[in-house]
């Protein structure tokens, strides 16, 4: 076997080794207006799969918001399967009286769902969920939008996702019964030269911000509109009725 096939291996094993995505989750979704419908729709193990990949690759909180605006499309589209929420648009006067229409107290509510799902699954790893905010300049022009709030960077986390994963202890037995000497003698060589993995800080981190999650803005299965939440109580966002 050659170096480069034991090698390809190994890494294979190592990921086989890491821990998986977990299963089918429940997750409350509302709609047709001030959530006269709700619904406990299941969300399969690999639709959840997807939205976890997308947050994995958040490297910061900006790069996570981002990340997160897609992941509540994703799991909207998730949704419609169970729920005639794929019927919604942006606003509320275009999908007027269609059934699966969501107003902004279902799409606060529901995405707020969502993002509960995803930081008990532990795939938000710098913000924490907080409750529905509500704006209103006129009490007939009231909006309401899931909210985050960015957290401490989780330096100690980042620098473990970097480092090269321990080798589990059955991996030397398996290269050993392919006359793999040369290949064990440099990974014994690699780990004994990796510094030790200390904290690496994050720059541009703001903890305490807190964000807008707003995907009333936006047809259905479109990433939701993210925004800091002064700016939102302010007015801000796409124009849309």
């Amino acid at each position: 076997m050659t170096r480069a096939a034991v090698l390809t291996c190994v890494s294979a094993c190592l990921l086989a080794w890491l821990p998986q995505a977990q299963g089918a989750a429940a997750v409350e979704v509302c709609f047709n207006y001030g959530c006269a419908s709700r619904v406990e729709v299941v969300l399969a193990e690999d639709g959840l799969a997807g939205v976890a990949g997308v947050l994995a690759q958040a490297t910061d909180a900006d790069s996570e918001r981002a990340a997160i605006a897609r992941a509540v499309g994703m799991m909207q589209r998730l949704s419609a399967g169970q729920t005639p929420i794929a019927a919604d648009r942006g606003g509320n006067y275009r999908d007027d009286d269609v059934a699966g229409r969501m107003d902004c107290i279902d799409h606060s509510t529901t995405t707020t769902h969502f993002l509960e799902l995803m930081a008990a699954r532990g795939w938000l790893r710098f913000h924490r969920v907080l409750a529905v905010e509500r704006r209103a300049p006129y009490l007939v022009l009231q909006h309401f939008s899931a909210v985050i709030e960015e957290t401490d960077a989780p330096a100690q986390q980042a620098a473990v996702l970097v480092a090269p994963a321990p080798v589990p202890d059955h991996i030397a037995p398996m290269l050993a019964l392919c006359d793999c000497g040369e290949v064990l003698a440099d990974i014994g060589s690699a780990l004994a030269l990796r510094p030790e993995a200390g904290p690496t800080p994050v720059s541009g981190h703001s903890p305490g911000a807190r964000f807008a999650v707003d995907s009333w803005f936006v047809d259905h299965g479109e990433p939701a509109v993210v925004l800091p939440l002064a700016e939102w109580l302010n007015g801000e966002g796409p124009n849309v009725q």
